[in-house]
């Protein structure tokens, strides 16, 4: 199968990272990778945050991925895990954009309604859909790693729903605003 693009899907954390990737071609995909980063030995904050940052960089690296996409910080009650989750994502989209690929952000409800059709849709429902849509190439470890790969498979099935917002810095705005600069 020739590829059009290559997506680099990633579920959150500072426990457990989940990723996945995928190939594209129009409407078909293929699983190119599906896993975790296990952070929990990690004590201090700032080097779990450092390995999230390595671990992006190495999986854009080794795929040649041409985007992330990434599940946005939804509303929880604890105010400190949000703000450590805030962090865990911005240290992976801040990898993305060092290596000039573009970020797009999905919420969970967002992404089980892509996949499964329901916005209140289980991991469990979500990795299972997942499994009918494409052979997985093991079953994860956790549901983290089917999480990410639900991530990717969302953001591909965008563009052929709605036109999706790209984020990128300033190459990207200036692309799709040309009129802006004089």
């Amino acid at each position: 199968m020739a590829t059009d693009r290559i997506i680099l899907g990633i579920d959150p954390g500072t426990n457990i990272m989940g990723y996945g990737i995928i190939a594209c071609q129009g409407k078909t995909f293929r699983v190119l990778a599906l896993g975790v980063l296990k952070l929990g030995r990690i004590e201090a904050h700032g080097g779990k945050l450092k390995k999230i940052f390595e671990r992006t960089q190495g999986l854009i690296d080794e795929f040649h991925a041409d985007e992330l996409a990434i599940e946005a910080p939804f509303f929880g009650k604890n105010v400190q895990s949000m703000l450590k989750l805030g962090r865990a994502q911005g240290v992976a989209i801040a990898a993305a954009l060092h290596r000039r690929i573009e970020y797009y952000e999905y919420s969970p409800r967002k992404i089980k309604q892509s996949i499964t059709g329901r916005g209140e849709a289980s991991k469990e429902q979500v990795a299972a859909m997942l499994g009918h849509m494409m052979p997985l190439p093991d079953v994860p470890e956790t549901l983290d790693a089917t999480d990410g790969l639900a991530v990717a498979v969302c953001h591909a099935l965008q563009g052929f729903t709605m036109e999706k917002q790209r984020y990128g810095g300033w190459d990207s705005f200036l692309k799709n605003n040309p009129g802006r600069l004089k």
